[in-house]
Protein backbone atom coordinates (compact mmCIF):
# COMPACT_ATOMS: atom_id res chain seq x y z
CA UNK A 1 0.00 0.00 0.00
CA UNK A 2 2.45 2.03 -0.89
CA UNK A 3 1.58 3.96 -3.46
CA UNK A 4 -1.00 7.05 -3.64
CA UNK A 5 -4.66 6.58 -4.42
CA UNK A 6 -7.43 8.62 -5.80
CA UNK A 7 -10.96 8.43 -6.23
CA UNK A 8 -14.60 10.20 -6.62
CA UNK A 9 -16.14 9.70 -3.13
CA UNK A 10 -20.01 11.22 -3.65
CA UNK A 11 -21.92 10.14 -6.70
CA UNK A 12 -21.69 10.33 -9.98
CA UNK A 13 -23.21 12.75 -12.05
CA UNK A 14 -24.28 16.51 -11.38
CA UNK A 15 -24.29 18.05 -8.07
CA UNK A 16 -23.77 20.96 -6.47
CA UNK A 17 -20.31 19.77 -4.49
CA UNK A 18 -18.26 16.71 -5.66
CA UNK A 19 -15.53 15.75 -3.04
CA UNK A 20 -12.36 13.84 -4.51
CA UNK A 21 -10.24 11.57 -1.91
CA UNK A 22 -6.61 10.91 -2.40
CA UNK A 23 -4.27 8.31 0.27
CA UNK A 24 -1.03 7.88 -0.10
CA UNK A 25 2.40 8.94 0.80
CA UNK A 26 2.28 11.58 -1.68
CA UNK A 27 -1.33 13.33 -0.72
CA UNK A 28 1.18 16.34 0.92
CA UNK A 29 3.65 16.87 -2.26
CA UNK A 30 0.32 16.77 -4.39
CA UNK A 31 -1.62 19.53 -2.08
CA UNK A 32 1.51 21.87 -1.93
CA UNK A 33 1.88 20.94 -6.30
CA UNK A 34 -1.35 22.16 -6.76
CA UNK A 35 -3.07 24.53 -4.49
CA UNK A 36 0.98 26.13 -4.04
CA UNK A 37 0.19 26.20 -0.04
CA UNK A 38 3.65 25.03 1.50
CA UNK A 39 2.76 23.08 4.54
CA UNK A 40 -0.91 22.79 4.73
CA UNK A 41 -1.83 22.87 8.27
CA UNK A 42 -3.61 19.07 8.91
CA UNK A 43 -7.34 19.26 9.33
CA UNK A 44 -8.02 22.69 8.41
CA UNK A 45 -10.15 23.64 5.19
CA UNK A 46 -8.40 25.83 2.45
CA UNK A 47 -10.12 27.65 -0.15
CA UNK A 48 -7.85 27.62 -3.55
CA UNK A 49 -7.32 27.56 -7.29
CA UNK A 50 -7.00 23.79 -8.33
CA UNK A 51 -4.19 24.08 -11.40
CA UNK A 52 -3.47 20.98 -13.21
CA UNK A 53 0.14 20.14 -15.16
CA UNK A 54 -0.12 22.48 -17.42
CA UNK A 55 -1.08 25.15 -14.86
CA UNK A 56 -4.64 25.72 -16.62
CA UNK A 57 -6.83 26.42 -13.42
CA UNK A 58 -9.90 23.77 -12.87
CA UNK A 59 -12.03 25.06 -10.70
CA UNK A 60 -12.21 27.32 -7.58
CA UNK A 61 -11.75 24.55 -4.95
CA UNK A 62 -11.77 23.61 -1.16
CA UNK A 63 -9.08 20.89 0.23
CA UNK A 64 -8.60 19.38 3.81
CA UNK A 65 -5.12 17.97 4.09
CA UNK A 66 -4.84 14.69 7.17
CA UNK A 67 -1.51 13.79 8.58
CA UNK A 68 -1.15 10.71 9.09
CA UNK A 69 -2.14 9.07 11.33
CA UNK A 70 -4.67 11.51 12.13
CA UNK A 71 -6.59 10.06 9.26
CA UNK A 72 -9.80 7.65 7.69
CA UNK A 73 -7.25 5.52 6.40
CA UNK A 74 -4.33 6.36 8.22
CA UNK A 75 -1.79 7.59 5.95
CA UNK A 76 -1.47 11.01 4.71
CA UNK A 77 -4.98 11.82 3.08
CA UNK A 78 -6.46 15.12 0.97
CA UNK A 79 -9.55 15.80 0.15
CA UNK A 80 -10.91 18.16 -2.17
CA UNK A 81 -14.57 19.31 -3.08
CA UNK A 82 -14.85 21.11 -6.05
CA UNK A 83 -18.07 21.93 -7.78
CA UNK A 84 -20.29 18.99 -8.99
CA UNK A 85 -19.46 19.14 -12.73
CA UNK A 86 -18.86 15.72 -13.77
CA UNK A 87 -16.67 17.46 -16.09
CA UNK A 88 -14.72 19.35 -13.64
CA UNK A 89 -14.38 16.18 -11.54
CA UNK A 90 -13.32 14.26 -14.69
CA UNK A 91 -10.71 16.79 -15.44
CA UNK A 92 -9.43 16.94 -11.84
CA UNK A 93 -9.00 12.93 -11.68
CA UNK A 94 -7.32 12.61 -14.73
CA UNK A 95 -4.19 15.23 -13.59
CA UNK A 96 -4.46 12.93 -10.39
CA UNK A 97 -3.45 9.68 -12.56
CA UNK A 98 -0.95 11.87 -14.63
CA UNK A 99 0.44 12.93 -11.44
CA UNK A 100 0.98 9.59 -10.35
CA UNK A 101 -1.99 8.57 -8.36
CA UNK A 102 -3.78 5.27 -8.95
CA UNK A 103 -7.41 4.83 -9.13
CA UNK A 104 -8.83 3.29 -6.04
CA UNK A 105 -10.34 -0.12 -6.59
CA UNK A 106 -13.74 -0.27 -4.74
CA UNK A 107 -13.63 -0.29 -0.93
CA UNK A 108 -9.86 0.48 -0.76
CA UNK A 109 -10.08 3.41 1.60
CA UNK A 110 -11.76 1.49 4.01
CA UNK A 111 -9.83 -1.45 3.46
CA UNK A 112 -6.13 0.80 4.07
CA UNK A 113 -8.26 2.02 7.29
CA UNK A 114 -8.57 -1.77 8.29
CA UNK A 115 -5.11 -2.70 7.88
CA UNK A 116 -3.68 0.32 9.55
CA UNK A 117 -6.20 -0.38 12.37
CA UNK A 118 -7.91 2.63 12.40
CA UNK A 119 -11.31 -0.06 12.44
CA UNK A 120 -12.01 -3.89 12.61
CA UNK A 121 -13.03 -5.94 10.45
CA UNK A 122 -16.92 -5.82 11.62
CA UNK A 123 -16.53 -2.20 11.72
CA UNK A 124 -15.27 -1.80 8.12
CA UNK A 125 -18.33 -3.86 7.16
CA UNK A 126 -20.46 -1.46 8.84
CA UNK A 127 -19.75 1.17 6.48
CA UNK A 128 -20.96 -0.24 3.39
CA UNK A 129 -24.38 -0.79 5.20
CA UNK A 130 -24.32 2.63 6.91
CA UNK A 131 -24.22 4.04 3.33
CA UNK A 132 -26.87 1.42 2.16
CA UNK A 133 -29.45 1.92 4.62
CA UNK A 134 -32.75 2.60 4.03
CA UNK A 135 -34.62 2.36 7.48
CA UNK A 136 -34.15 3.88 10.69
CA UNK A 137 -33.53 0.74 12.38
CA UNK A 138 -31.05 -0.47 9.50
CA UNK A 139 -29.28 2.75 10.08
CA UNK A 140 -29.19 2.29 14.01
CA UNK A 141 -27.78 -1.27 13.40
CA UNK A 142 -25.17 0.45 10.78
CA UNK A 143 -24.38 3.08 13.69
CA UNK A 144 -23.57 0.77 16.47
CA UNK A 145 -21.55 -1.92 14.49
CA UNK A 146 -19.62 0.79 13.16
CA UNK A 147 -19.35 2.25 16.87
CA UNK A 148 -17.15 -0.99 17.55
CA UNK A 149 -20.24 -2.92 19.83
CA UNK A 150 -19.72 -6.44 17.73
CA UNK A 151 -16.14 -6.36 18.16
CA UNK A 152 -16.31 -5.16 21.47
CA UNK A 153 -18.62 -8.60 22.26
CA UNK A 154 -16.10 -10.62 20.37
CA UNK A 155 -13.44 -9.64 22.12
CA UNK A 156 -15.32 -9.94 25.33
CA UNK A 157 -15.97 -13.75 24.43
CA UNK A 158 -12.37 -14.09 23.07
CA UNK A 159 -11.18 -13.05 26.43
CA UNK A 160 -13.57 -15.66 28.30
CA UNK A 161 -11.89 -18.28 25.80
CA UNK A 162 -8.64 -17.44 26.98
CA UNK A 163 -9.29 -18.06 30.61
CA UNK A 164 -10.57 -21.68 29.65
CA UNK A 165 -7.28 -21.95 27.56
CA UNK A 166 -5.13 -20.79 30.52
CA UNK A 167 -7.24 -23.75 32.77
CA UNK A 168 -6.59 -26.28 30.10
CA UNK A 169 -2.64 -25.04 29.27
CA UNK A 170 -2.26 -25.46 33.58
CA UNK A 171 -2.76 -29.17 33.16
CA UNK A 172 -0.70 -29.45 30.05
CA UNK A 173 1.92 -28.11 32.02
CA UNK A 174 1.82 -30.29 34.91
CA UNK A 175 0.48 -33.59 33.29
CA UNK A 176 1.59 -35.87 36.07
CA UNK A 177 -1.28 -34.17 37.74
CA UNK A 178 -4.76 -34.68 37.07
CA UNK A 179 -7.23 -31.58 36.40
CA UNK A 180 -9.17 -31.18 39.54
CA UNK A 181 -13.10 -31.78 39.72
CA UNK A 182 -13.42 -28.24 40.49
CA UNK A 183 -11.54 -26.99 37.29
CA UNK A 184 -13.40 -29.69 35.22
CA UNK A 185 -16.57 -28.25 36.46
CA UNK A 186 -15.68 -24.24 36.14
CA UNK A 187 -14.40 -25.40 32.16
CA UNK A 188 -17.47 -27.24 31.36
CA UNK A 189 -19.47 -24.07 32.80
CA UNK A 190 -17.82 -21.56 30.96
CA UNK A 191 -18.15 -23.44 28.26
CA UNK A 192 -21.77 -23.72 28.12
CA UNK A 193 -22.53 -19.46 29.63
CA UNK A 194 -20.15 -19.07 26.27
CA UNK A 195 -22.21 -21.03 23.99
CA UNK A 196 -25.53 -19.62 24.91
CA UNK A 197 -23.93 -16.21 24.20
CA UNK A 198 -23.02 -17.16 21.02
CA UNK A 199 -26.46 -18.72 20.27
CA UNK A 200 -28.05 -15.18 21.02
CA UNK A 201 -25.90 -13.53 18.94
CA UNK A 202 -26.01 -16.34 15.84
CA UNK A 203 -29.80 -16.10 16.97
CA UNK A 204 -29.76 -12.44 15.53
CA UNK A 205 -28.53 -13.43 12.14
CA UNK A 206 -31.95 -14.17 10.97
CA UNK A 207 -32.53 -10.76 11.06
CA UNK A 208 -29.72 -9.20 9.70
CA UNK A 209 -31.71 -9.68 6.17
CA UNK A 210 -34.90 -8.09 7.20
CA UNK A 211 -33.13 -5.17 8.43
CA UNK A 212 -31.13 -4.27 5.72
CA UNK A 213 -32.48 -6.01 2.94
CA UNK A 214 -36.12 -5.11 4.15
CA UNK A 215 -39.16 -7.17 4.74
CA UNK A 216 -40.84 -9.25 1.84
CA UNK A 217 -44.64 -8.08 1.11
CA UNK A 218 -47.17 -9.06 -0.88
CA UNK A 219 -50.80 -7.54 -1.77
CA UNK A 220 -52.70 -10.26 -2.85
CA UNK A 221 -56.52 -11.17 -3.54
CA UNK A 222 -59.47 -11.56 -6.23
CA UNK A 223 -59.67 -9.49 -9.43
CA UNK A 224 -61.06 -5.77 -8.34
CA UNK A 225 -60.38 -6.27 -5.03
CA UNK A 226 -58.70 -3.13 -5.18
CA UNK A 227 -54.75 -4.27 -4.65
CA UNK A 228 -53.44 -1.39 -7.23
CA UNK A 229 -55.46 0.86 -5.64
CA UNK A 230 -53.70 0.05 -2.07
CA UNK A 231 -50.44 -0.01 -3.56
CA UNK A 232 -50.98 3.41 -4.96
CA UNK A 233 -51.80 4.57 -1.18
CA UNK A 234 -49.32 3.20 0.98
CA UNK A 235 -46.72 4.32 -1.72
CA UNK A 236 -48.60 8.04 -2.01
CA UNK A 237 -48.20 7.81 -5.74
CA UNK A 238 -50.03 5.98 -8.63
CA UNK A 239 -47.51 3.76 -9.43
CA UNK A 240 -49.84 0.67 -10.69
CA UNK A 241 -52.30 1.06 -13.20
CA UNK A 242 -56.31 0.88 -11.96
CA UNK A 243 -58.84 -0.61 -13.99
CA UNK A 244 -62.25 -2.19 -13.50
CA UNK A 245 -61.22 -4.84 -16.47
CA UNK A 246 -60.31 -8.25 -14.44
CA UNK A 247 -56.97 -9.45 -15.12
CA UNK A 248 -55.12 -6.06 -15.66
CA UNK A 249 -51.95 -6.62 -13.27
CA UNK A 250 -50.46 -9.64 -14.76
CA UNK A 251 -47.11 -9.59 -13.84
CA UNK A 252 -45.02 -7.82 -10.52
CA UNK A 253 -45.78 -4.15 -9.49
CA UNK A 254 -42.42 -4.12 -6.56
CA UNK A 255 -41.53 -0.95 -4.89
CA UNK A 256 -39.73 -0.10 -1.98
CA UNK A 257 -41.69 1.19 1.17
CA UNK A 258 -41.17 2.67 4.70
CA UNK A 259 -43.21 1.59 7.17
CA UNK A 260 -42.17 3.21 11.01
CA UNK A 261 -38.41 2.23 11.22
CA UNK A 262 -38.40 -0.72 8.95
CA UNK A 263 -37.90 -0.90 5.29
CA UNK A 264 -40.82 -3.01 3.37
CA UNK A 265 -39.99 -4.27 -0.57
CA UNK A 266 -43.78 -4.20 -1.58
CA UNK A 267 -45.00 -5.88 -4.32
CA UNK A 268 -48.46 -6.33 -6.34
CA UNK A 269 -49.71 -9.41 -7.57
CA UNK A 270 -52.10 -10.90 -10.08
CA UNK A 271 -55.77 -11.37 -8.92
CA UNK A 272 -56.46 -14.89 -7.58
CA UNK A 273 -59.52 -16.73 -9.53
CA UNK A 274 -60.09 -19.41 -11.40
CA UNK A 275 -60.17 -19.33 -14.75
CA UNK A 276 -58.60 -16.39 -17.51
CA UNK A 277 -55.86 -16.90 -20.22
CA UNK A 278 -52.90 -18.58 -20.34
CA UNK A 279 -50.97 -15.49 -19.07
CA UNK A 280 -53.23 -14.46 -16.76
CA UNK A 281 -53.20 -17.79 -15.08
CA UNK A 282 -49.03 -18.02 -15.33
CA UNK A 283 -49.83 -14.63 -13.25
CA UNK A 284 -51.77 -16.50 -10.72
CA UNK A 285 -49.41 -19.21 -10.06
CA UNK A 286 -46.33 -16.56 -9.78
CA UNK A 287 -48.60 -14.90 -7.45
CA UNK A 288 -48.97 -17.88 -4.90
CA UNK A 289 -45.31 -18.43 -5.10
CA UNK A 290 -44.56 -14.82 -4.35
CA UNK A 291 -47.12 -15.57 -1.43
CA UNK A 292 -45.73 -18.92 0.10
CA UNK A 293 -41.97 -16.55 -0.02
CA UNK A 294 -43.50 -13.67 1.59
CA UNK A 295 -43.04 -12.19 5.05
CA UNK A 296 -46.36 -10.26 5.30
CA UNK A 297 -49.37 -10.72 3.06
CA UNK A 298 -51.79 -8.01 2.88
CA UNK A 299 -55.00 -10.16 2.11
CA UNK A 300 -57.48 -7.10 -0.23
CA UNK A 301 -60.75 -8.16 0.26
CA UNK A 302 -63.89 -6.10 -2.12
CA UNK A 303 -66.50 -5.93 0.55
CA UNK A 304 -68.83 -5.48 -1.46
CA UNK A 305 -68.80 -8.95 -3.26
CA UNK A 306 -69.48 -12.27 -2.11
CA UNK A 307 -66.97 -13.47 0.33
CA UNK A 308 -64.19 -15.59 -1.99
CA UNK A 309 -62.72 -18.76 -0.91
CA UNK A 310 -58.89 -18.76 -0.51
CA UNK A 311 -57.21 -21.41 -2.73
CA UNK A 312 -55.80 -23.89 -0.89
CA UNK A 313 -51.94 -23.42 -1.27
CA UNK A 314 -52.79 -19.73 -0.20
CA UNK A 315 -54.76 -21.09 3.23
CA UNK A 316 -51.16 -23.77 3.85
CA UNK A 317 -48.82 -20.17 4.28
CA UNK A 318 -51.23 -17.32 5.77
CA UNK A 319 -51.72 -17.42 9.35
CA UNK A 320 -52.12 -14.91 12.00
CA UNK A 321 -48.50 -13.96 11.93
CA UNK A 322 -48.06 -13.22 8.45
CA UNK A 323 -51.26 -11.94 7.49
CA UNK A 324 -53.79 -8.68 7.31
CA UNK A 325 -57.05 -8.80 5.98
CA UNK A 326 -57.52 -5.44 4.17
CA UNK A 327 -61.41 -4.49 4.07
CA UNK A 328 -61.60 -2.70 1.17
CA UNK A 329 -64.60 -0.36 -0.30
CA UNK A 330 -66.11 0.16 3.14
CA UNK A 331 -67.01 3.80 2.38
CA UNK A 332 -69.73 2.43 -0.32
CA UNK A 333 -73.36 1.25 0.63
CA UNK A 334 -73.18 -2.53 -0.37
CA UNK A 335 -70.10 -2.87 1.47
CA UNK A 336 -70.74 -5.72 4.13
CA UNK A 337 -67.38 -5.98 6.54
CA UNK A 338 -68.91 -7.58 8.92
CA UNK A 339 -69.32 -10.78 7.06
CA UNK A 340 -65.71 -10.80 5.92
CA UNK A 341 -64.61 -10.02 9.73
CA UNK A 342 -66.45 -13.24 10.39
CA UNK A 343 -65.34 -15.29 7.65
CA UNK A 344 -61.41 -13.88 8.42
CA UNK A 345 -61.63 -13.88 11.78
CA UNK A 346 -58.11 -16.19 11.77
CA UNK A 347 -56.71 -12.89 10.77
CA UNK A 348 -55.76 -8.94 11.83
CA UNK A 349 -58.85 -7.33 10.23
CA UNK A 350 -58.62 -3.76 8.93
CA UNK A 351 -61.70 -1.50 7.19
CA UNK A 352 -60.15 0.66 4.71
CA UNK A 353 -61.22 2.86 1.33
CA UNK A 354 -58.18 2.92 -0.86
CA UNK A 355 -60.35 5.50 -2.83
CA UNK A 356 -61.44 8.42 0.60
CA UNK A 357 -57.85 6.82 2.21
CA UNK A 358 -59.94 5.86 4.96
CA UNK A 359 -58.54 3.08 7.24
CA UNK A 360 -54.67 3.15 5.48
CA UNK A 361 -52.79 4.81 8.84
CA UNK A 362 -54.49 1.97 10.61
CA UNK A 363 -53.27 -0.55 8.25
CA UNK A 364 -49.92 0.56 8.47
CA UNK A 365 -50.15 0.74 12.47
CA UNK A 366 -50.96 -2.30 12.34
CA UNK A 367 -48.56 -4.15 9.80
CA UNK A 368 -46.17 -2.33 11.94
CA UNK A 369 -47.00 -3.71 14.64
CA UNK A 370 -47.06 -7.75 13.15
CA UNK A 371 -43.13 -6.51 12.00
CA UNK A 372 -42.69 -5.57 15.08
CA UNK A 373 -44.66 -9.33 17.29
CA UNK A 374 -43.36 -11.77 14.76
CA UNK A 375 -40.39 -10.39 12.85
CA UNK A 376 -38.26 -8.07 14.27
CA UNK A 377 -38.33 -8.69 17.98
CA UNK A 378 -34.66 -8.70 19.43
CA UNK A 379 -32.99 -7.11 16.15
CA UNK A 380 -34.09 -3.65 16.92
CA UNK A 381 -32.02 -3.33 20.29
CA UNK A 382 -29.14 -5.91 19.85
CA UNK A 383 -26.36 -6.50 17.65
CA UNK A 384 -26.67 -8.11 14.89
CA UNK A 385 -24.36 -10.44 12.88
CA UNK A 386 -24.44 -11.40 9.29
CA UNK A 387 -24.33 -14.61 7.40
CA UNK A 388 -20.48 -14.15 7.49
CA UNK A 389 -20.40 -13.49 11.26
CA UNK A 390 -23.08 -16.36 11.99
CA UNK A 391 -20.54 -19.07 10.45
CA UNK A 392 -17.84 -17.77 12.37
CA UNK A 393 -20.11 -18.39 15.39
CA UNK A 394 -20.99 -21.43 14.64
CA UNK A 395 -17.54 -22.77 14.25
CA UNK A 396 -16.92 -21.47 17.66
CA UNK A 397 -19.52 -22.98 19.41
CA UNK A 398 -18.92 -26.24 17.83
CA UNK A 399 -14.81 -25.96 18.82
CA UNK A 400 -16.05 -24.84 22.48
CA UNK A 401 -18.34 -27.76 22.52
CA UNK A 402 -15.43 -30.34 21.91
CA UNK A 403 -12.71 -28.36 23.66
CA UNK A 404 -15.57 -29.62 26.62
CA UNK A 405 -16.64 -32.96 26.07
CA UNK A 406 -12.73 -33.82 25.68
CA UNK A 407 -11.82 -32.57 29.09
CA UNK A 408 -14.81 -34.34 30.62
CA UNK A 409 -13.57 -37.43 29.12
CA UNK A 410 -9.98 -36.90 30.10
CA UNK A 411 -8.77 -36.99 26.42
CA UNK A 412 -5.13 -35.15 26.49
CA UNK A 413 -5.50 -31.67 27.36
CA UNK A 414 -3.09 -30.63 24.19
CA UNK A 415 -6.41 -31.79 21.87
CA UNK A 416 -8.73 -29.62 23.93
CA UNK A 417 -6.57 -26.37 23.88
CA UNK A 418 -6.74 -27.17 19.89
CA UNK A 419 -10.07 -26.84 19.78
CA UNK A 420 -10.36 -23.69 21.75
CA UNK A 421 -7.50 -21.81 19.33
CA UNK A 422 -9.41 -22.74 16.53
CA UNK A 423 -12.34 -21.39 18.73
CA UNK A 424 -10.63 -18.26 18.94
CA UNK A 425 -9.97 -18.29 14.84
CA UNK A 426 -13.10 -18.17 14.07
CA UNK A 427 -13.57 -14.93 16.29
CA UNK A 428 -10.70 -13.35 15.09
CA UNK A 429 -12.53 -13.75 11.70
CA UNK A 430 -15.28 -11.43 12.65
CA UNK A 431 -13.26 -8.73 13.56
CA UNK A 432 -10.23 -9.65 11.15
CA UNK A 433 -7.72 -10.58 14.15
CA UNK A 434 -7.67 -13.80 11.94
CA UNK A 435 -5.73 -12.92 8.62
CA UNK A 436 -7.44 -14.32 5.71
CA UNK A 437 -7.03 -12.63 2.54
CA UNK A 438 -9.83 -14.29 0.05
CA UNK A 439 -12.59 -12.81 3.29
CA UNK A 440 -11.12 -9.46 3.29
CA UNK A 441 -10.97 -9.08 -1.17
CA UNK A 442 -14.39 -10.57 -0.59
CA UNK A 443 -15.88 -8.38 1.62
CA UNK A 444 -14.35 -4.97 0.32
CA UNK A 445 -15.00 -5.70 -3.46
CA UNK A 446 -18.76 -4.89 -2.61
CA UNK A 447 -17.90 -1.54 -1.29
CA UNK A 448 -18.40 1.15 -3.55
CA UNK A 449 -15.31 2.97 -5.29
CA UNK A 450 -14.16 5.97 -3.51
CA UNK A 451 -15.13 4.65 0.29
Amino acid sequence: MSDTIAALSTPTGPSAIAVVRISGGSALRLAEGIFFKKNPAPRRTVRASYANLKGEILDDAVFTFFKAPASYTGEDMLEISSHGNPFIVQSILEDLFARGCRPADPGEFTRRAFMNDKMDLSQAEAVALLIDARSAISLRAAQKQLGGELGRRIGALSEELLDIAALIEAYIDFPDEDLPPEDKARIAESARSLAEKLSRLIETSKYSPLVHQGLNMVIAGAPNAGKSSLLNELLGQDRAIVSPVAGTTRDFISEKLILGDYAVNITDTAGLRDGGGEIEIMGIQKALEKIESSDICLLTLDTTAPVPALPDSAKKVMTAQNTIAVLNKCDLPSSKPEAFEKAFSEFPNVRVSCKSSEGISQLRNTAIAMIKEYHIRAAADDILVSARHAAALERAKASIAAAAEKISLDIPGELAASDIRDALDALGEITGKTDCEQILDRIFSRFCIGK
